[in-house]
């Protein structure tokens, strides 16, 4: 009769170890995209072009230290042009927590963008990125990218993190 009812408590308990839950799957979307052009349209990325940055180094404001180097990757589309895709590596800072299950959180990274002016000069422009997250227990997403602190992305449903900077 023991082994009976420990046999059922066994299969009662893997069934419900099954049971699927979907309301604990956090969504997560927090890929940066990031072109940046001239006015004439040109990609500025692509350090073979004339007048483009010849070197892109990012570095987290919020860093445990001065030196907080981000990662990256320069990735190009189907038609060549090239694009800055950042993942995650900065540090969030929390911005708004008034809900528990409600909350924004913060990067801040330093672009450090060289033209190379001569074949002795560079010209090093330090731009502010900064990116706004989402948090709540079904989705973490970007919600806002500023750069040099001028809204230049807000998130639509579904779409994807795309911003294009024009310089």
């Amino acid at each position: 009769m023991r082994n009976v009812i420990f046999g059922i408590l066994v299969v009662f308990f893997a069934l419900l170890s099954c049971r699927s839950d979907e309301d604990s799957i956090q969504r997560i979307d927090q890929i940066v995209n990031l072109y940046m052009k001239n006015s004439a349209g040109q990609d500025l990325l692509n350090a073979k072009k004339s007048g483009s940055f010849t070197a892109i180094s990012m570095n987290d404001i919020n860093g445990i230290s001065d030196n907080a180097p981000v990662s990256f990757a320069l990735k190009a589309t189907a038609d060549s042009t090239l694009y800055i895709e950042y993942i995650a590596g900065a540090r969030r800072v929390t911005v708004d927590s008034i809900s528990p299950a409600d909350r924004t959180y913060e990067s801040r990274i330093t672009l450090a963008l060289t033209k190379k002016l001569t074949e002795t000069t560079n010209d090093v422009t330090n731009d502010v990125l900064r990116i706004q997250y989402h948090w709540t227990p079904s989705v973490f997403e970007v919600s806002k990218v500023f750069y040099n602190d001028e809204l230049k992305f807000t998130k639509q449903p579904g779409a994807p993190n795309v911003v294009t900077i024009i310089k």
